[in-house]
């Protein structure tokens, strides 16, 4: 009997524990992270930000199970990554994680609606089912006329939008945001904002966003700084983020 790896009712949705992950390049130890511990809560919404070689990056990849550590404890959805296979690393990832990137990463040949349903594939979800819950988020995105449309029909900000609805299709419990904006231009950037801070205020879902730009950082209810492969700051800003 296989074993369930759905989101734990009452537990965080990430929890890192003096987590380090250190790299072995031409024989020398390179240590990116230094013992992080950190809890990204249900409906967290945190900016991770840093200099270029801060961590923030191996962390962010940790952090989505897309890695383990090299030391610490690491729990995602009430699991320890370390007694995790990999197939059931790759399970959990699937169920609770939805990652968004600069640089889209959709199938080109694919319709905007398959390219949603992708991670409804690796869940052994039906076909018709599959492209009801692709169409039904990219509504919610605004682009419920775009369905078949592939990406080279589509403008940057619109990829982008369903790279998010890809991300969401899935109900995970956390989403990471690689540099978001970083493609786009300042109003298509600010409106991609908006759309991940009213998804994380609807459903709940945690998001946590890498972001070179200070001002995508002030918007955040909470900040984590890094600097040599530690938190150097863990600031909670309110509600509204800076100025609120």
């Amino acid at each position: 009997m296989s074993r369930t790896l759905g989101p734990v009712l009452g537990v965080a949705a990430i929890e890192a524990v003096d987590v380090s992950r250190t790299y072995q390049l031409d024989g020398v130890s390179v240590p990116a992270l230094r013992g992080v511990t950190l809890t990204v809560e249900a409906g967290d919404y945190v900016a991770l930000i840093g200099p270029s070689g801060s961590g923030k990056s191996t962390l962010m990849h940790l952090l989505g199970g897309l890695d383990r550590p090299t030391g610490g404890r690491l729990v995602i959805g009430g699991r320890e990554v370390s007694g995790l296979s990999a197939p059931e690393l790759a399970r959990l990832r699937n169920e609770t994680i939805g990652f968004v990137f600069q640089a889209f990463h959709l199938l080109p040949r694919t319709t905007a609606v398959d390219n949603v349903a992708l991670p409804l594939v690796y869940r052994g979800v039906g076909a018709r089912q599959r492209r009801e819950r692709a169409a039904a988020m990219l509504g919610r995105v605004g682009l419920g006329h775009r369905l078949d449309h592939r990406p080279n029909q589509l403008s940057g900000g619109e990829q982008q939008r369903v790279a998010i609805a890809r991300a969401l299709v899935t109900d995970p419990t956390v989403l990471l945001a690689d540099e978001p904006t970083g493609n786009l231009d300042s109003t298509t950037g600010a409106a991609v904002l908006e759309l991940l801070e009213r998804l994380n205020a609807e459903s709940g879902v945690a998001l946590v966003m890498v972001t070179h730009d200070g001002e995508v950082a002030a918007r955040a209810r909470r900040r984590i700084t890094m600097r040599d492969g530690v938190v150097v700051a863990d600031t909670a800003t309110g509600p509204g983020g800076v100025g609120s």
